[in-house]
């Protein structure tokens, strides 16, 4: 009875030793894994880039000596910004609720206006 010579589920190369080994390296390994999980990781990688985007934007629109500063939907939407991506809001005791994208928040005013913040460190 011939045995059967199991080969990498990667690149098809014969493997040796351990009797259960699937792959022949660590890069057949790591290759194999990251293109099961290439969907899922492009999915989140997109949403992270966006929400890094949107920080940035905000970041850009506030100088370090400003605390606030209004500005129109408009001019953050010509500026790439994408209101479908925040990572938490805030409530405040008047019931006004901030929408954040790390430490750089913005809140709806009237009109089509926006006060963009930044979050005060504790």
């Amino acid at each position: 009875m011939q045995e059967e010579t199991k080969t990498c589920l990667q690149c098809n190369k014969p493997l040796r030793g351990r009797s259960d080994k699937k792959f022949c390296d660590d890069y057949c390994r790591n290759n194999y894994n990251n293109q099961l999980k290439a969907h899922s990781n492009n999915y989140v990688r997109n949403v992270n880039n966006a929400l890094g985007k949107n920080r940035r934007i905000l970041e850009e629109c506030l100088s370090e000596t400003e605390e606030t500063k209004k500005i129109t939907k408009e001019k953050l939407t010509q500026l790439g910004f994408s209101f479908k991506y925040i990572t938490h809001t805030y409530t405040n005791k008047k019931g006004d609720t901030y929408f954040f994208c790390y430490d750089y928040g913005y809140l709806p005013l009237d009109n089509g206006w926006y006060l963009i913040v930044r979050r005060r460190k504790e």
